[in-house]
């Protein structure tokens, strides 16, 4: 049988602007070029999820639901580009919950392994956070840290975490996949 390959997408700062605890629907604005990005990867055999902290629920800033409104239209958006997400798991919890489902934690990952059969050698993890490159790392993943959103603040936050790449965009982030050695598997 073989195995999917998948990439991760965070979501605030990687697919939507990130405007600070993003859940508004009237403050949705998907990024430059995430569409085109997606479909590259699609061309190529990749699969996607989308991985998030979602810390303003535990803090009660907004609730689930509007978390599901939110995600509703950036999903709606993005199967008008042709592209599917086939799962997005969610971690509604504070930082200091210690929560198997907040990353850098591998839980959503080994889920969606044993879910979907995916290669997670063969599979990356994208986001604008050092956790989202933790992640990677935890799950056996490549990792790429966006320079969108919180990139330039947070690859100082990276320390001695093995990046495969800090890119400017998701664009430039599929660009790299595309070229990478690991995704010809």
């Amino acid at each position: 049988m073989s195995h999917a390959r998948f990439v991760f997408l965070d979501r605030d700062g990687t697919l939507v602007h990130d405007g600070g605890y993003v859940h508004r629907v009237e403050d949705y604005v998907l990024l430059p070029g995430v569409i085109e990005a997606l479909q590259s990867l699609r061309d190529a055999g990749f699969r996607f999820a989308i991985v998030t902290n979602q810390s303003g629920i535990g803090r009660g800033l907004y609730t689930e639901a509007d978390f599901e409104r939110f995600q509703r239209r950036l999903l709606d958006d993005l199967e008008a580009g042709g592209i599917a997400i086939e799962a997005t798991y969610m971690c509604p919890h504070l930082p200091d919950a210690r929560c198997a489902c907040r990353k850098p934690e591998p839980r959503s990952l080994l889920d969606a392994r044993d879910r979907f059969a995916i290669d997670l050698a063969a599979s990356w993890v994208i986001g604008d956070h050092a956790v989202d490159v933790r992640l990677a790392v935890n799950a056996g993943c490549g990792g790429i840290l966006l320079l969108t959103g919180h990139g330039e603040e947070e690859r100082h936050k990276l320390g001695d975490t093995p990046v495969a790449a800090i890119v400017a965009d998701l664009p430039a982030a599929a660009r790299y996949i595309l070229t990478d050695e690991r995704s010809a598997r």
